[in-house]
């Protein structure tokens, strides 16, 4: 088993850093809400892998990481990438999601992404653009997440949302299919639930030759492997904190994002590709990137809002596979066979209650170096990896 390592007074710096500057505020300091689930969890659904800070949003500049900053810490690019079409599986509708990504997009001086330029488009479950599912604020916030870390990884992409009716197993499992059958060739799923027979029902769905499937890893810390990103066909991405560190030569520092989720599967058979030894079955996560305060606009909201959640890191991901120019050929053995080309996390676990004593300060919920559970090969250190 592997120890947590002893927090020097550096990281604590960076830690410190971090917090400042995304404006976090103790209790006592403020009588402000603290952070809330945009999706509570409910049984027999799927959730949104969001948090958010209500009455947190301001109207003029954004607060949190954004394309920029990612675009410096992931070492990624000048040139844009391909045009690479970049699904997006959600449940309801965001009425203000066009917008929402132009003020984005905007703001960072990525090109246009619009209807009318064909880059952007947004079709119900059955794959048309009328009649659109019912409005949820929560879901609408995932969107706008979701469409906007796509947009920081990839200014290229095009971006496809398919909304499902419902956040049900079915209706998700349709925006999936659906978004395969108009083009894309990555798909990213921002949600999750625990795994078992109900949700486990759905995993054809998931499994598409010529593309690559990604999902979130869960915003629970260690616990049950969350679906779909526990199937064996999917990508699972993993959280990480985020620090600027001038005293580092990436000028960057990262650890485990407290929250992001780890598990050992108890129904998916171990992958050949897995190594790992301490889970005899599916272990979650395989990559990770930034999962917390990420600066998205959402105009219903009040403006600019820093979000939370592997929600972010997923479709992050997504858009870097198909920046890479490797949509549809990159698949979970893939990111193992690579590993090398991440930059490996060291630092941090994702158990708050108990700083690893969850999994017995074991790799599957305290981060070191090699493959752990909680950030899984690594971060992406520009595209090769991917």
């Amino acid at each position: 088993m592997r120890g947590l390592s002893t927090v020097n007074r550096r990281w604590l710096g960076v830690l410190a850093a971090a917090v400042a500057a995304a404006g976090v505020v103790t209790p006592s300091a403020s009588a402000a809400p603290g952070p809330r689930a945009a999706c509570p969890e409910r049984p027999g659904v799927l959730r949104c892998l969001t948090t958010y800070t209500p009455g947190a949003a301001r109207a003029f500049g954004p607060a949190g990481w954004g394309a920029d900053d990612l675009a410096s810490a992931y070492a990624l690019p000048a040139t844009a990438g391909p045009d690479t079409v970049i699904g997006i599986s959600i449940a309801y509708d965001a009425p203000n999601l066009e917008a929402d990504l132009a003020t984005y997009r905007a703001q960072y001086g990525l090109p246009p992404c619009t209807t009318a330029n064909g880059c952007f488009r947004k079709v119900n479950q059955q794959g048309v653009a009328a009649p659109l599912p019912p409005s949820d604020f929560g879901w609408a916030v995932e969107s706008t997440l979701d469409v906007s870390m796509v947009s920081a990884a990839c200014p290229s992409c095009r971006i496809l949302v398919v909304e499902g009716n419902t956040p049900g197993f079915a209706d998700l499992a349709e925006t999936e299919d659906t978004a395969v059958r108009l083009g894309a060739k990555v798909v990213s799923n921002s949600y999750g639930a625990r795994e078992g027979g109900a949700a486990l029902a759905y995993a054809s769905h998931y499994r598409h030759p010529g593309v690559t499937v990604v999902a979130s890893s869960g915003d629970s810390g260690f616990t049950a492997a969350s679906y779909p990103a526990v199937l064996a066909t999917t990508v699972a991405v993993g959280g990480t904190s985020l620090a600027r560190d001038p005293d580092s030569p990436r000028g960057w520092a990262e650890w485990a994002w407290p929250y992001g989720g780890s598990g050992c599967s108890a129904y998916i058979a171990k992958p050949k590709w897995q190594k790992d030894t301490h889970c005899s079955k599916r272990t979650v996560a395989d990559v990770s990137a930034v999962a917390e305060d990420v600066a998205i606009h959402v105009a219903d909201a009040g403006g600019w809002l820093p979000a939370s959640g592997t929600s972010a890191s997923a479709p992050f991901v997504a858009g870097l596979i198909g920046r890479a120019g490797h949509a549809g050929v990159t698949q979970p053995a893939d990111i193992y066979a690579r590993a090398a080309a991440f930059t490996d996390v060291t630092t941090g676990h994702n158990d708050p209650s108990g700083a690893g004593k969850k999994c017995g300060w074991d790799y599957l919920c305290v981060a070191g170096p090699g493959y752990d559970a909680p950030t899984g090969v690594g971060v992406p250190n520009g595209l090769a990896g991917l």
